[in-house]
């Protein structure tokens, strides 16, 4: 019987060329772990082999190809992609959890969200729920389910916005405090808890960012951090903003999938259930997300223009 701690186990992670699948990849193979890296293009996995991964080329929707990916692994940081309607997420949960559960895989860590407690009407995020409702019925299948804020990384669909019209404008109401969370800090904690697999059962664990902000805040965040003190929040009405999704390339469903997200929020239905803690809270505070990611990405998009 292989321990916890057995160095020769293979880590699988999928989505691994992903925002949190890359920390998780980048952070086992430092620890001289086995990873295998699973996504859809196997250029962009080179350079994870080139540290030493094994690289597997397979669709989400493909049950047959995760359960080879699967196959021999004793833990794997499950995903879903990003999403484009309910009906895909459907069929990726389904393909897989029957991977999961055919291959005998015995530790997961799997992306989820917060407000994925409720069982619909929170937008993509009830494909959430439903993937680890499938999860948890693997009965041999220790499961932990991650369940961050909201990603600091949306801001950015923002850039072009503020370069335009000089303000932040979204759905979300302006004074509400929400829980904002860097993606590298939960690649970062989904990596330790692979390499610690120190759960059993069924877990969840909410990951609540550095602080809660209203988007206010974050909007004077970005002000600051940019060097236009100007910029400032601006609520738009849901029709606004699905019209802006739908003209940005969003097909119709997919668009109003995120509003039905935005409204749950703005509800308090997607909202955090655990207390913040030390142990659900984590160190990249939304101004040096700014520095380090945001204000690069306006600049060179100002600069490329």
């Amino acid at each position: 019987m292989s321990s916890p701690v057995d160095v020769n186990a293979v880590h699988v992670i999928l989505g691994a060329t992903g925002n949190t699948g890359s920390i998780a990849a980048d952070f086992l193979l430092s620890k001289g772990r086995k990873v295998r890296v699973v996504g859809r293009d196997a250029g962009r996995l080179q350079r994870f082999v080139s540290k030493g991964a094994e690289a597997f080329t397979a669709d989400l929707s493909d049950a047959a190809a995760l359960a080879k990916a699967f196959s021999g692994a004793r833990a794997a940081y499950l995903m879903l992609p990003p999403i484009s309607t309910r009906e895909d997420q459907e069929r990726e949960t389904d393909a897989i959890s029957k991977a999961a559960k055919e291959s005998g895989l015995r530790y997961a860590v799997h992306l989820s969200s917060y407000g994925a407690h409720a069982p619909e009407g929170t937008g993509p995020i009830a494909g959430l729920h439903s993937s680890e409702q499938k999860l948890n019925a693997i009965s041999s299948l220790n499961v932990l389910h991650l369940r961050p804020g909201y990603f600091m990384e949306n801001n950015l669909a923002a850039i072009e916005m503020i370069q335009g019209m000089g303000k932040f404008a979204h759905a979300l109401l302006p004074d509400l405090k929400i829980p904002m969370i860097a993606t590298r800090d939960v690649g970062a904690y989904a990596g330790q808890r692979l390499l610690a697999l120190d759960f059993s059962g069924k877990q969840t664990r909410e990951l609540l960012g550095e602080r809660d902000l209203t988007m206010t805040e974050a909007t004077a965040v970005i002000a600051r951090g940019i060097g236009k003190p100007n910029v400032s929040y601006v609520q738009f009405t849901y029709d606004q903003v699905e019209q802006a999704l739908t003209q940005s390339g969003f097909p119709p469903k997919k668009a109003a999938v995120y509003i039905e997200m935005f409204k749950a929020i703005n509800a308090g239905v997607i909202a955090a259930r655990e207390r913040r803690v030390p142990e659900n809270s984590t160190p990249t505070s939304f101004e040096k997300f700014v520095e380090d990611v945001f204000a690069p990405a306006y600049h060179g998009k100002a600069s490329a223009a």
